[in-house]
């Protein structure tokens, strides 16, 4: 029988995307020839809120991330820990560490605001010492690790004509367990390929890990760069393209974190981002009408703050078809053709497992061969989990939207797991 077009568009429109997003994986781009011999300097601020567990290990690893080319400065910004967080900041000996701490009732009023604090601490000295034009700031969670030479290959990109802010690759450190190993796969190559393809456009997007920016370019937004957002760090983002701040994004340095070990973690993760990302849409007019973003572009932006929203509709489209189908099969009612008749039955449920499951084959694949750090089958097994990963998200929207409509906006900070000294 025959299928109508749309579903057939439907049935083609999931492994298509992914194979044309996937073509971007392969995509290494360098920097341009260095127009500026000036030095950067390089502020490293690290957003700290009880991360007794790993703030000696993330401390450690940003103050070895200078050279002689690029200078840094450590700020930890003590949001009010209640912890041994302060004690184990103290106990580095390094006169590049600055402290700021923020209590009560100052503190705990979001990692936006945190941030906004350590940036007007970073402005005053930067503005004493003459450095404004020269400073960088750049973003790295209380559970992230710089890759060797990160500073080196930001610099680079800093010094092209136009380049206000980078954003590094996110790759998981904790990648021993399938779930941890699922959110390795999705920032490590998903999010790769999708972040080379929006440099190509124009519309990179900033993540909460390993964005860096200029301070001249900082102060633009007043004193508060950041707001109070649930993902600050793509709102930014969006407010340095309304003005007209160009964002690279690279693949040859890269920042780790911890993964979430437990799927009730991660949901919780998961909806605040989409929450924030639900935020966000209150910018799609400014973005429609800005002169700095056009043609493909402005398309990419229009998708991901729009997609959000449409998928609690379409995925009660697909339930259902989950209800439909059975029905269809004791009834014999295709339903306009919708439902394969009960002989094509095995053909259609091969084509749709075909185009549920591919898409993940083909990104552990890429993984794989990409990356080289973890073995074949692991990939595979990741790649084959996928789409359970997916509906995790597509649960974490859900709960978005429902907190949004109940106007709860306020969340408790996700516990890190315990490491070892590095």
């Amino acid at each position: 029988m025959t299928q109508p077009w749309w579903f057939v568009l439907l049935l083609c429109w999931w492994p298509v995307h992914n194979l044309v997003l996937a073509a971007f994986a392969w995509r290494a781009p360098r920097p341009a020839p260095e127009r500026s011999p000036s030095l950067l300097r390089f502020w490293i601020v690290i957003p700290a809120l009880n991360e007794e567990r790993v703030i000696a290990n993330t401390v450690r690893n940003a103050l070895r991330l200078g050279s002689a080319e690029t200078p840094v400065r450590v700020l930890v910004i003590d949001d009010g820990s209640d912890d041994a967080t302060p004690e184990i900041v103290a106990g580095i000996a390094d006169d590049r560490l600055h402290v700021l701490r923020r209590d009560l009732p100052n503190a705990r009023q979001g990692k936006g605001e945190a941030l906004n604090a350590g940036y007007r601490y970073i402005d005053a000295i930067a503005a004493r010492e003459g450095t404004v034009s020269q400073t960088v700031v750049g973003i790295i969670d209380g559970d992230g690790r710089g890759s060797a030479g990160l500073l080196t290959e930001v610099a680079a990109m800093l010094r092209s004509r136009g380049v206000g802010a980078v954003q590094c690759r996110v790759r998981i450190h904790n990648r021993h367990r399938l779930l941890a190993l699922l959110q390795d796969l999705e920032f490590g190559a998903i999010a790769d390929a999708s972040q080379s393809l929006r440099d190509v456009l124009g519309s990179v997007g900033m993540g909460g890990n390993g964005q860096f920016t200029r301070l001249s370019v900082l102060r633009k937004f007043g004193p508060s760069p950041w707001s109070d957002c649930l993902v600050e760090d793509l709102e930014l983002g969006l407010r340095l393209h309304l003005a007209g701040v160009r964002i690279r994004y690279t693949q040859r340095a890269w920042v780790t974190q911890q993964g979430l070990e437990d799927t009730r973690r991660l949901l919780r993760q998961r909806t605040r981002w989409a929450q924030g990302n639900l935020q966000c849409s209150r910018h799609l007019r400014s973005l429609a009408t800005s002169r700095f973003i056009a043609g493909t572009g402005l398309f990419d932006f229009l998708v991901y703050l729009v997609v959000p929203w449409l998928t609690v509709p379409l995925s009660l489209i697909a339930v259902a078809l989950l209800v439909i189908v059975p029905v269809a099969v004791l009834t014999g009612n295709s339903f306009g053709g919708l439902v394969a008749e009960t002989g094509n039955l095995s053909q259609a449920v091969v084509w749709w497992l075909a185009a549920l499951l591919l898409p993940g084959i083909m990104w552990a694949i890429v993984y794989f061969v990409r990356l080289r750090d973890e073995p074949l089958h692991r990939a595979l097994l990741a790649g084959l989990c996928y789409p359970a990963f997916l509906l995790l998200g597509v649960l974490a929207t859900w709960r978005a939207v429902f907190r949004i409509v109940l106007k709860r906006n306020v969340w408790a900070k996700t516990e890190r797991l315990a490491e070892l000294p590095a």
